[in-house]
């Protein structure tokens, strides 16, 4: 089973919370996902040369951006956000939901390689 599996995960007040596999629990607040949204409005998206394209207009964050209103799986691999503002796009694969632990571990771990 990979590292970037969770055991399980559920909503802790206004935050993802998840315990992977290896037994490191991860919690991730709602603005630091919604930040970090992988969609490609709010990321960009690579061109056939490469560049990253944005769009023309980014996404209006308000205060519901940050509110967590529905939470799906998507196959195996990832969760489909919901939020307030009605956004919706971005597939959170579980490989990048690990990458956004900022707890001093991951962020070291990182940090090293």
């Amino acid at each position: 089973m990979s590292d970037a599996q969770p055991a399980s995960y559920s909503i802790f007040g206004e935050f993802l919370a998840i315990i992977w596999h290896d037994g490191h629990e991860s919690l991730l607040s709602f603005e630091r996902l919604r930040k970090n949204c992988p969609c490609a409005n709010c990321k960009g998206e690579p061109d056939l040369l490469g560049g990253l394209q944005m769009p023309a207009e980014q996404p209006e964050i308000t205060g519901q951006s940050y509110v967590l209103k529905k939470m799906a799986p998507v196959g195996h691999y990832a969760l489909q956000l919901t939020w307030g503002d009605g956004h919706s796009s971005g597939i959170y694969a579980f490989k990048y939901l690990r990458t956004l632990c900022d707890c001093d571990e991951c962020v070291k771990s990182r940090a090293t390689g």
